[in-house]
């Protein structure tokens, strides 16, 4: 979902720090949200005197990790089960589903921090950690972690970057490139092991 940098900032106006919680919450549940957009912005607006930059990153920090545990815990009472229903009708079986369980056990603290920088990792990667019963002591801390550094990287990223705007829009379009190739090649890693784990 994509919102014109001028309705961003209008609900900033009127909603000032909540709605960059908001944002973020929203977007780490598994819906598709602008909040990194959101959180730019507000740290953009917080480099030209608007608002505090402190406000937005513990705004946008406190928004991830209230909505990654809300997604953990939605993957981890809903999903399993459903997976274990209808997950056969999208060629996801027992096996499958008990290998993603190891993998998320094994590599499941860093999946939950990297995934925070990554662009559709950020969205799915802790309902996917409570899909797979991630413990959540785990989760949590290294939750919280990835959402207080990817906070305090964006936000003083606009922060600083605030009287070059069209730099800054230049690197946020590289950033989301990035992330996508990041993708890529995780997924590619994952499919990688999964196989050679199979065929031994």
């Amino acid at each position: 979902m994509n919102f014109p940098v001028e309705t961003l900032q209008q609900l900033l106006d009127s909603w000032g720090y909540l709605i960059v919680f908001g944002f973020v919450a929203i977007e780490s549940t598994g819906i598709p949200f602008p909040g990194e957009t959101m959180l730019i912005v507000a740290a953009v607006y917080a480099g030209l005197g608007s608002i505090s930059i402190l406000g937005v990153i513990v705004s946008a920090a406190l928004g991830a990790i209230f909505g990654d545990s809300l997604g953990y815990w939605i993957g981890r009472k809903g999903g399993y089960p459903l997976l274990q229903k209808y997950g056969k009708y999208i060629f996801i079986d027992q096996p499958k589903m008990d290998w993603a369980k190891r993998y998320y056990h094994k590599h499941g603290d860093k999946t939950v921090f990297l995934g925070r920088f990554v662009a559709v990792l950020r969205a799915w990667s802790a309902f996917l950690a409570g899909v797979n019963q991630m413990p959540w002591p785990k989760f949590l801390l290294f939750n919280a972690s990835g959402g207080i550094v990817w906070a305090t990287t964006f936000g003083l990223l606009g922060f600083y970057l605030s009287n070059n705007i069209e730099f800054l829009h230049r690197l946020i379009q590289k950033l989301g490139i990035i992330s996508v190739i990041i993708l890529i090649i995780l997924l590619g890693l994952v499919y990688i092991t999964w196989k050679r784990r199979k065929d031994n």
